[in-house]
C-alpha cells in the first residue's frame, strides 16, 4: 500500500478534437496548475482522424504550451512506429529544455494498417513486435540522452573550443528494426532523462511498462484489479533488476462531471481506491476537458487537500521532482567510473 507520507499523484488529459490553435491547450495546462497536478497529457495518434477533422502534433503543442506555465509536467504521445528513434529523442529532449524540465512521453505505437498506408515503408506489425519495438526506441532514447555529459558545453572563446569532445558519445545501438550511432545534436536534457508513460493496461505494453516506464498507467474498473496490475507491474520489474517500488502506477480513469457533488464523489473514490493500494495516483480523462477539469481544481483538489491526501504547492520545479524522481546518472560517467 502506499505510504502514509507518500503523496498521491494527480494528472489530467487535455485532449480535445478539432482544434488548430495553442489557446485552448494554455488554459487547460494553466488549470490543472493551478490544482497543483503532477502533469497533463495530450494525446496524439498517426490515425485517420474522425469525420474529416484533423488534429495537430501534440508534442508541437506541448512545446507552445511550455513556455507560458510554470511547474506542470507536459507529457505529449510520441508514436515509436513509423517514426525514427534518433528524431524521438531529439525531440523530446528539446522539450524538456524548452519547457526547463517539464518533459515525459506517453509512448505509443501503430497497429493499423491504414495508418502503415500513410508512410508507404513497412505493412502494419503485430502488436507483440511493435511493443518490443517501442521498448528499443526508449532504450536508445536514454542513451542519446546521455550521449552529452553534463558540462560537455565548455564555450572556451579564447581556444574557440565550444564543445569537449571527450564527453560526448557514440551510442552504437542496434536493434531488429533500425541502428542509431549518435550522438545526439541536443545537450543532455534538464532532467537527464525525460519522464518515460507507457500504458501497461494489458498485453505486450505491460512488459514494455516493467522493462523502461517511470509512470505506467492502468485502466481499470475496480480497485481490486487495479491492485493486482499494480503487483504484477511491480513484480516484473523487480525481474528486470528495477528497483520494486517503481515505477509509479496511475489508475487512469474516465470522468464526466456535472456538479460540486460530482467532484466530491471523485475525492471519495480516489481516497478509497488509494486506501486499498490500488494506485500511487490517477489519471483523469475528462469526458469535457474545460468542464470536467475546472471541476477538478476547484473542487475535488480542495477536499483531498483537506484530506492530506494531495500537496497544496509544487516540491519543485521539474517533472521528475513532482513524481519523487532522481535525475538519472549518466551512462557513461558511471561506465567510466566503474572501469577506472
Amino acid at each position: 500500500m502506499p505510504g502514509p507520507n507518500r503523496p498521491l499523484h494527480l494528472a489530467a488529459a487535455i485532449d480535445g478534437a478539432g482544434q488548430y490553435e495553442a489557446s485552448p491547450y494554455v488554459e487547460l495546462a494553466r488549470l490543472a496548475e493551478r490544482g497543483t497536478l503532477d502533469f497533463v497529457t495530450l494525446d496524439d495518434t498517426f490515425a485517420p482522424p474522425a469525420e474529416g477533422r484533423g488534429r495537430l502534433d501534440a508534442l508541437a503543442v506541448l512545446a507552445r504550451v511550455a513556455p507560458a506555465t510554470e511547474r506542470i509536467g507536459l507529457v505529449p504521445t510520441v508514436t515509436t512506429t513509423h517514426t525514427e528513434p534518433f528524431h524521438v529523442s531529439t525531440a523530446l529532449a528539446t522539450l524538456d529544455w524548452v519547457s526547463r524540465g517539464r518533459a515525459g512521453w506517453a509512448v505509443g505505437v501503430s497497429e493499423s494498417e491504414a495508418e502503415a498506408r500513410l508512410f508507404g515503408r513497412r505493412p502494419a506489425a503485430p502488436a507483440e513486435a511493435l511493443w518490443r519495438e517501442a521498448g528499443d526506441v526508449a532504450d536508445v532514447s536514454a542513451r542519446l540522452w546521455d550521449s552529452w555529459e553534463d558540462g560537455a558545453e565548455i564555450r572556451d572563446i579564447p581556444t574557440g573550443r565550444f564543445i569537449d569532445r571527450d564527453k560526448l558519445h557514440y551510442v552504437d545501438f542496434e536493434s531488429p528494426s533500425f541502428s542509431v550511432r549518435g550522438p545526439s545534436i541536443v545537450p543532455r536534457p534538464p532532467q537527464g532523462h525525460p519522464v518515460v508513460v507507457v500504458d501497461g493496461t494489458s498485453g505486450p505494453g505491460r512488459e514494455t511498462a516493467a522493462r523502461h516506464a517511470d509512470v505506467v498507467l492502468l485502466r481499470a474498473e475496480d480497485p481490486e484489479t487495479a491492485r493486482d496490475a499494480r503487483e504484477d507491474l511491480r513484480e516484473r520489474a523487480r525481474e528486470h533488476g528495477r528497483d520494486p517500488g517503481r515505477p509509479s502506477v496511475l489508475v487512469s480513469l474516465p470522468i464526466e462531471l456535472r456538479t460540486t457533488a460530482d467532484a466530491v464523489g471523485l475525492a471519495d473514490l480516489i481516497g478509497d481506491w488509494y486506501a486499498a493500494g490500488a494506485a500511487d495516483g490517477f489519471h483523469l480523462r475528462p469526458t469535457d476537458a474545460r468542464r470536467d477539469l475546472a471541476l477538478v481544481v476547484d473542487g475535488t483538489v480542495p477536499v483531498l487537500q483537506h484530506r492530506n491526501l494531495l500537496r497544496r504547492f509544487y516540491p519543485g520545479t521539474t517533472l521528475r521532482e513532482h513524481l519523487e524522481l532522481a535525475r538519472p546518472a549518466n551512462r557513461y560517467v558511471r561506465d567510466r567510473g566503474a572501469t577506472a
